[in-house]
């Protein structure tokens, strides 16, 4: 099981994460909430551990983005503030559980191997999730997220997204996305394609410097974040 941990203090970070790697996990310590979910982007773990008071980004925003885009994995906030007003707010941002510190490893423990055993069977696995830098699509629910934000696509812009971002920086002839994603179901001469993917760039990228959606020239269109 691989555990990413939100925590400042670099000595209870180091402690817990040996304490977690001596009961048969993976801990991996990031110390301020923009370098958290930049590491999330790219990787994928079992549960987060959230340190509130942490900076750049705090453990509860960071909790909220969290949710934004996954609702399944296991979230525990850990936090010298003890006030029910704080376990409120960690709550409502979907927190699963909430440890006020100090506390025992041990109990820490408990509580995460509760929330893994009930994660359910039928939560969305890795191959149900495509991540290129910080845009997130979901297949199972179909939906698309960027920097956190929901994106609203059409079914065929799903569909042309999903294709694009399968052939994993690859690119892809306007015959293939036409026999993929349209089966033939209009003329290849129309501008269909192309129509598609400017929606798809105005959706995907208009507000962002760093451009997803690229053209070659005379071969097709790839999605990368190169």
């Amino acid at each position: 099981m691989n555990i990413l941990l939100l925590e400042d203090d670099l000595i209870l970070s180091a402690e817990l994460c040996r304490f977690l790697e001596s009961n048969s996990f993976t801990c991996d310590k990031i110390y301020d909430g923009e370098t958290f979910l930049r590491q999330i982007k790219n990787n994928t773990y079992d549960l987060y551990l959230l340190d509130i008071n942490v900076p750049k980004i705090n453990g509860l925003d960071v909790c909220q983005t969290i949710r934004s885009f996954d609702k399944n994995t296991p979230i525990i906030i850990i936090s010298a503030y003890g006030d029910i007003s704080d376990k409120k707010d960690a709550f409502t941002r979907l927190a699963d559980d909430y440890l006020v510190k100090p506390f025992q490893f041990e109990e820490l423990l408990l509580r995460m191997n509760s929330l893994l055993r009930r994660k359910a069977p039928s939560d969305t696995t890795d191959q149900d999730i495509i991540r290129v830098d910080d845009l997130i699509i979901n297949k199972t629910e179909q939906k698309v997220y960027r920097a956190g934000n929901e994106i609203a696509l059409t079914l065929k812009e799903f569909q042309l997204l999903v294709y694009l971002a399968e052939a994993q920086g690859r690119t892809v002839s306007k015959q293939q996305i036409t026999e993929h994603v349209w089966e033939h179901n209009f003329n290849t001469n129309t501008n269909t394609v192309e129509v598609y993917i400017n929606f798809l760039r105005k959706k995907i990228d208009k507000d962002f410097k760093l451009k997803l959606i690229h053209t070659r020239s005379g071969f097709g269109y790839y999605l990368s974040p190169l």
